[in-house]
């Protein structure tokens, strides 16, 4: 199908082809894309087998011994607990939180095709990741932690329990995302799932106008949009040393604050 066609009234496109197309031109950016695969006819604990045996199946059985508790639905109380861990998280990675409002409509908006998922120790939590299922594929959407109880394997709870549902609803796979091909550390904890792994390709039509945050955009020089401004980078994927300093150390509601505002323009 021609990429033309997909345009609307729209000036830009942002398409998705998942596996190699050789017709696009070498500008496309390729991530790749990890899927558990969970079809009828795989016993659990054959998948389970599957699984890096100390990085998640030692991990998984730590956080059963540890007496983890999970939990799982779309109530307040779970949005909460959440969203604290985002914050938490997000600190850690020196970047703003994706607004609370945000979850909140991911939630409401699909329904029971979104579930939370938090896992707890001694009333504290430690664990939560969003999921979303569409048709036979259930998808690992969003994900945190707090780092101080990773030894626990609650992460690794929450997706082993992610899993399992999936089976009952006779979902044939368990989406993992996208994960560009440079996060190493990324790739490598969803490939010890014994994830299969295809390549998405993105092609940005017309290229010139690539939104900021698609996968592929890269900041133009400072002074071609404002001469006032030194020839240096913009804000490069908001991991510059400033932004780390600043994103690392700012109370929680100036955390808040900037992911309300930068969200709407950095997606």
């Amino acid at each position: 199908m021609r990429v033309e066609s997909l345009l609307t009234e729209r000036d830009h496109v942002l398409v998705a082809f998942d596996g190699p197309v050789a017709e696009l031109p070498s500008t496309g950016s390729r991530i790749d894309r990890l899927r558990v695969m969970i079809a009828e006819g795989r016993l659990l604990k054959d998948i389970f087998r599957q699984f890096h045996k100390d990085s998640v199946q030692r991990k998984i059985r730590r956080a059963e011994r540890e007496g983890l508790i999970y939990e799982e639905g779309r109530s307040e109380t779970l949005l909460e607990k959440f969203y604290q861990l985002v914050l938490r998280t997000r600190r850690r990675q020196h970047l703003p939180p994706h607004p609370r409002i945000w979850f909140r409509n991911v939630v409401d908006c699909l329904g029971d095709k979104a579930k939370l998922r938090i896992a707890s120790k001694d009333g504290r939590s430690i664990a939560g990741i969003i999921t979303i299922s569409f048709k036979d594929v259930l998808v690992y959407k969003y994900g945190c932690s707090d780092e101080r109880f990773h030894n626990l394997g609650g992460v690794q709870l929450l997706l082993w329990k992610a899993i399992q549902d999936g089976k009952r609803s006779r979902a044939h796979e368990f989406d993992l995302g996208r994960s560009n091909r440079d996060n190493s550390g990324l790739i490598t904890f969803k490939d010890r799932w014994g994830a299969a792994r295809s390549q998405l390709t993105y092609w940005n039509y017309p290229a010139r106008l690539a939104p900021v945050g698609a996968p592929g955009w890269r900041p133009k020089p400072a002074n071609s949009i404002c001469p006032q401004i030194p020839d240096s980078r913009l804000i490069t994927g908001w991991r510059t040393k400033m932004a780390r300093k600043v994103f690392s150390y700012i109370p929680d509601s100036l955390l808040i604050a900037a992911g309300k505002l930068l969200y709407k323009h950095i997606g």
